[in-house]
């Protein structure tokens, strides 16, 4: 899809599609009242504005939208797939193993029960090690402190599937 088929959608469709990029629905709201965009990083832009103007409860409704990190047979399957990547592809990132998956599992359950929301994190190209550790170091932090974390790791997803989007 193009930008310009964006502009040409009407409120339904648009909201729509932007909710494929986050779940929020105050979000979605802003985006649509914003069309048409003149280009893509005027999109961007105003993406990151319309998610400054939302309150920690539009967050936990982002949140919402995504996976747990958690489902070990899930993380098994997503880096199985990195061993078929061309080496130049893989560089600096390694095979999860079974320890750092069952790991992740456990502090992906640990992380939900004291915060009440599940780890957000732009996975793209990150090993599960490095998952890891980002949990291992987030998880001691404070729920306030985590909640705007998730946020801004929220809206670097939320730019990507913008980009993808709109790639096609």
């Amino acid at each position: 899809m193009t930008l310009n088929d964006l502009n040409k959608m009407n409120n339904d469709e648009a909201f729509t599609w932007f909710s494929q990029c986050c779940v929020a629905a105050y979000w979605c709201e802003l985006m649509v009242e914003s069309m048409p965009y003149k280009d893509l990083a005027s999109l961007l832009d105003h993406s990151q504005t319309a998610w400054q103007q939302c309150k920690e409860s539009d967050y936990l409704e982002a949140f919402e939208g995504h996976p747990m990190i958690g489902d070990v047979a899930t993380l098994r399957a997503k880096y199985a797939a990195t061993k078929n990547l061309a080496s130049n592809e893989q560089q600096g990132a390694s095979i999860a193993d079974e320890a750092t998956l069952q790991t992740l599992h456990k502090l992906n359950h640990d992380y939900l029960d004291k915060h009440g929301f599940i780890f957000i994190i732009c996975a793209t190209g990150l090993s599960a090690q490095t998952m890891l550790n980002a949990l291992q170091s987030r998880i001691v932090n404070d729920t306030a402190t985590e909640i705007a974390l998730a946020a801004a790791e929220q809206l670097k997803i939320t730019q990507l599937r913008i980009n993808k989007g709109l790639q096609d």
